[in-house]
């Protein structure tokens, strides 16, 4: 059965899988914006609906100076007797824990912090019911390098059994990172990313009898890359597999989609599927370790239906949708949602650093796109309120209305690294009402505003400067579209997302 890539688009990251019955649900990377690790649910693979988060509270998720690209890392998902485990890496507080459910669609524990280092941490589960936590490290102690490490725990404490072992160094990739533990055919099976999350990106596999190795590598290693290979598909790795209820295997990847002739990417690494089957006891992943936009296999579940990735939110349940996000924790006092409108009270500006502004923002997940907002109020002076293409607070483009001694203007602010500046700016006669526009395609956002039942045109930016490449540090999340205010409080009534 045919199906297309990506399954999530967007910044979805890091992806990790589990069955329950005949219910798969996925998780992926949140770094700094809350609420922290999304669920998604899905019957068939392709088509998935985001239910629920992992983290929701402060407590569960501290993010309070957290740097762009800081907080939670790639997280993993496993199911086991009547339970959901998560674990994660908060790199900015905390470090590895693990929270557990048994209602996916409830609220999860407060965290259970490891005393393991490293990051991307996994869970694994024995025939004889113990439980194994696995990460990358490096252990001073031992003046090893990173490695992957093994202890057994009790999932639900935290509590380690044994001491940390090194099982594994990796396949010769630098970054030996992302590993899942599986059991098949009477092997253990040790999975890595390797080669750095950027266009050396490449998924090993590693076999033993024993958990704690040794392990042998793979003959046709990397079992999964697009490395030294032209196309509009890079950075495949950081799998995780999955057996369906028929049988068959499927494995699920980061991969990113770069602007055409150019080695940049700027709406996020994004999460796709392929089929796997075994062969000699070794893993075959999709076209000999390439995937592609549409390929073909027995997927379990109903048919897969065309999925679009348009939406319209008028406010009118009285609560957010769970495609809105924060940057870092949410000011909650900042937000308050009635039937019919979303009141929004000015907080941290965009641009400030570790800063909590009040935005709400959501994935960009096509290239081809017209967002519009419609907001009301009074605009105090120096109040900055409109709409925003948001990669971080040092690489974001904002198309806002400004009041000052003249009047109104609506102003087109660019701010990519040191340079932040108004670009462009016309006068108009502000009624207490406006709807301002983001239209986005592969190289450009147009940024418009209604005046008089016109549309007219502000200016455009380059995509290329919110591109991951080009962020300094390189940091590894995606663009988001947001509603936001700075000085001073709206009213938001409605915000359309339309695909073009």
């Amino acid at each position: 059965m045919k199906y297309k890539n990506p399954i999530i688009p967007g910044f979805n990251p890091d992806p990790s899988i589990c069955r329950v019955g005949d219910d798969f649900y996925l998780v992926t990377s949140t770094f700094e914006f809350f609420p922290g690790v999304p669920i998604y649910h899905s019957k068939n693979l392709v088509n998935w609906e985001l239910i629920n988060y992992c983290l929701t509270t402060d407590t569960q998720l501290p993010l309070e100076g957290a740097n762009p690209s800081g907080g939670i890392y790639a997280p993993t998902i496993r199911y086991h007797d009547g339970v959901f485990f998560m674990t994660t890496t908060n790199v900015s507080i905390g470090g590895n824990f693990i929270v557990h459910t048994s209602d996916i669609y409830g609220k999860w524990s407060e965290p259970a912090y490891i005393a393991q280092g490293g990051i991307d941490p996994s869970l694994f589960w024995d025939d004889d019911g113990k439980c194994y936590f696995v990460s990358n490290w490096s252990d001073d102690t031992e003046n090893d390098p990173i490695g992957i490490y093994v202890c057994e725990i009790d999932p639900f404490t935290g509590e380690k059994f044994t001491r940390s072992r090194p099982i594994s160094f990796g396949c010769g990739g630098r970054h030996p990172e992302a590993p899942h533990i599986y059991k098949e055919n009477g092997y253990y099976y040790l999975m890595l990313a390797e080669g750095g999350t950027e266009y050396g990106h490449m998924e090993t596999m590693q076999r033993s009898k024993n958990i704690y190795g040794p392990y042998e590598k793979c003959p046709h290693n990397p079992i999964l890359s697009h490395r030294d290979t032209p196309g509009p598909i890079q950075a495949t790795g950081h799998a995780d597999i999955v057996e369906d209820q028929n049988g068959n295997w499927w494995l699920v990847c980061l991969a990113i989609r770069p602007i055409k002739n150019m080695h940049l990417h700027h709406i996020g690494r994004e999460s796709f599927l392929t089929p796997l089957v075994w062969e000699n006891d070794w893993p075959v992943v999709g076209n000999n370790g390439k995937i592609t936009f549409e390929m073909d296999g027995p997927l379990p579940g109903p048919a897969p239906t065309p999925v679009s990735y348009s939406f319209t939110d008028n406010f009118d349940t009285g609560s957010l949708d769970l495609r809105w996000c924060f940057v870092r924790n949410q000011r909650k006092e900042n937000y308050r949602p009635k039937k019919g409108s979303l009141y929004l009270i000015g907080g941290d500006g965009l641009s400030k650093p570790l800063g909590h502004p009040t935005m709400i923002a959501c994935r960009q997940q096509m290239f081809d796109l017209e967002m519009t907002a419609t907001i009301e109020g009074e605009i105090a002076s120096g109040q900055k309120s409109g709409i925003s293409a948001f990669y971080n607070s040092d690489f974001h483009y904002d198309i806002l209305v400004n009041k000052n001694d003249d009047g109104y203007t609506v102003d087109l602010r660019k701010k990519v690294a040191d340079i932040d500046v108004t670009v462009a700016s016309h006068k108009i006669d502000y009624r207490g009402a406006i709807s301002l526009m983001i239209r986005a395609d592969l190289e450009w956002y147009t940024f418009l505003y209604e005046k008089d039942g016109e549309i007219i045109e502000l200016g455009k930016g380059k995509t290329s400067l919110l591109a991951t490449e080009v962020t300094n540090p390189m940091t590894f999340t995606g663009t988001f579209l947001g509603v936001f205010t700075e000085g001073g409080n709206i009213s938001v009534t409605s915000v359309s997302v339309k695909e073009l």
